[in-house]
């Protein structure tokens, strides 16, 4: 009866919303957009990076360099760089005209703070491993940076562009995280805790001013609120637009911008593979066996989306269709649990984040393993705080589902003490010769490799890639269509006549 309701109230705001004509005055020096999940905190270099990139990446905090809106890394803070012939040493060339918004100039003594403390024992930064590879770091003078490296990583100039690697000010690193000092073209003014941020132009900004005077972050987790916003003028710009049912609406209204856009989240059903009986691979190939993808996809965003066989998004220019490798198959996927000794199947608990994507994924993931002879038992777990602290960090689960953003982080799955709790070997040899690689041909051949391990092994049942529905004003430019990395970059944002 409560599952009904909640459909029928979701249809009537979905009806009321078809009909209603946006009313607003336009403030055409400000923009608000959307961000689904309130961060714990506004440093992407602290904890889970995600959220809080979202919010101040690019806007706040900028890096040595930068990835843009096509994927590609490109100069920031650093005007250029050299790598060593050996691939061992890269030496930054940093712009000497850069201050912080405390007046702190940036040089490469700041760079060496920020890298080192990334690196440090008491680090907490969620993507401390892409950067281990560094082994030392010097400050040869205020403007050259020079980087020693204890193994080839051909990924490290892109990890050195994500979020997780701003530069920071020392003196504000410790509060950055509640009043954050960038570099940026925007400062945060005011987080008002629950429901925004407010930030504005900075007048000290190294780089080519923002259109924009004021930039708002909106914090907004309900999908059928996200455009019920968008429809009252409350707020701009929705990046990824949580309910793809209601997709469709903005694309015939004139009075919005409605792009299905590449994104970069592979949706995945994470098992410990630590436990039984998911340390069976027989189990884990039976209960992909069981998802039938395609009406997964249908179900829990509207067709949206792709189905996947590993842990790359059609986005990534690597990506390999690998759903044929265990397609659907119920009766096989019995045999299979017969063969592993659960010829009546088993039981186990599915903690799920509520995060909208993963509750529908879930319940129908629920319906297909109870085909087999699988029964799962649904509990909600609070996203991020319960869900990073039990699942992520404690591992104190049997199967989760949750949407991986960050891009070509394939390599998680050779992490130690991750999630997973995933062990082998080949795969871990392989993302080392990705590293190693010197030329673009093996990196590719390396990533390709990655994924068909992963296809057959199993660790996560790979479901589909989440697409970014953007939905914004008319009259609006520069937003991001596609989602090369999970932001909400405002720099070149502006309204049009």
């Amino acid at each position: 009866m409560t599952k009904s309701l909640a459909v029928l109230k979701g249809t009537c705001l979905a009806i009321l919303l078809a009909g209603t004509a946006p009313v607003w005055a336009q403030d055409t020096h400000a923009v608000t957009f959307v961000q689904p999940v309130e961060p714990q905190g506004l440093d992407p270099t602290v904890s889970s990076p995600v959220a809080a990139g979202q919010v101040t990446w690019q806007n706040v905090f900028e890096g040595l360099v930068a990835i843009d809106r096509d994927g590609r890394v490109v100069p920031q803070l650093a005007r250029d760089w050299t790598i060593s012939e050996d691939g061992l040493t890269y030496s930054f060339h940093l712009r000497d005209d850069v201050t912080f918004q405390n007046g702190v100039p940036f040089d490469a003594t700041t760079a060496k703070f920020t890298l080192e403390r990334i690196l440090g024992e008491n680090s907490t930064n969620g993507q401390k491993a892409n950067y281990t590879a560094i082994s030392g770091v010097e400050a040869v003078d205020a403007t050259t940076l020079v980087l020693t490296l204890s193994r080839r990583d051909a990924d490290l100039l892109y990890w050195l562009g994500y979020p997780a690697a701003v530069m920071v000010e020392p003196g504000s690193a410790d509060s950055n995280g509640t009043t954050p000092v960038g570099t940026g073209p925007f400062k945060v003014d005011e987080w008002r805790k629950g429901d925004r941020v407010l930030m504005s132009a900075w007048d000290g900004y190294w780089g080519e001013a923002p259109a924009l005077e004021t930039v708002t972050a909106r914090f907004i987790n309900d999908p059928q609120a996200q455009a019920a916003a968008l429809q009252a003028g409350q707020v701009d710009i929705v990046g990824n637009l949580n309910a793809p049912e209601l997709f469709a609406q903005f694309t015939d209204d004139p009075d919005f911008h409605a792009v299905a856009g590449a994104g970069e989240m592979e949706i995945v059903a994470g098992m410990n593979n630590a436990k039984p009986p998911f340390d069976d691979l027989r189990v884990r190939q039976a209960l992909m066996m069981a998802v039938d993808r395609p009406s997964l996809v249908a179900a829990v965003s509207s067709g949206h989306g792709t189905e996947i066989g590993s842990h790359f998004s059609p986005a990534n220019p690597f990506y390999e269709d690998l759903t044929g490798e265990f397609p659907y198959d119920p009766q096989r996927a019995k045999a299979l649990l017969t063969e592993a000794g659960y010829p009546d199947g088993f039981s186990f608990e599915f903690k799920v984040p509520t995060r909208p994507y993963a509750q529908r994924s879930a319940e129908i993931l629920q319906a297909f393993f109870s085909q087999i002879g699988v029964n799962a038992n649904i509990q909600s777990s609070d996203f991020p705080a319960t869900w990073i602290q039990d699942v992520f960090k404690d591992t104190n689960y049997d199967m989760t589902i949750v949407g991986h953003a960050e891009p070509l982080d394939i390599g998680i799955y050779a992490r130690d003490n991750y999630y997973f709790n995933y062990d082998n070997a080949e795969f871990r040899q392989q993302m080392d010769q990705i590293a190693a690689a010197t030329d673009e041909t093996a990196r590719e051949t390396g990533y390709r490799k990655a994924q068909e391990i992963l296809a057959h092994d199993l660790p996560a049942l790979f479901l589909f890639s989440y697409p970014k529905l953007g939905v914004w004003k008319a009259g609006l430019d520069g937003v991001w269509e596609n989602g090369p990395v999970p932001a909400n970059d405002m720099t070149d944002v502006h309204w049009v006549d």
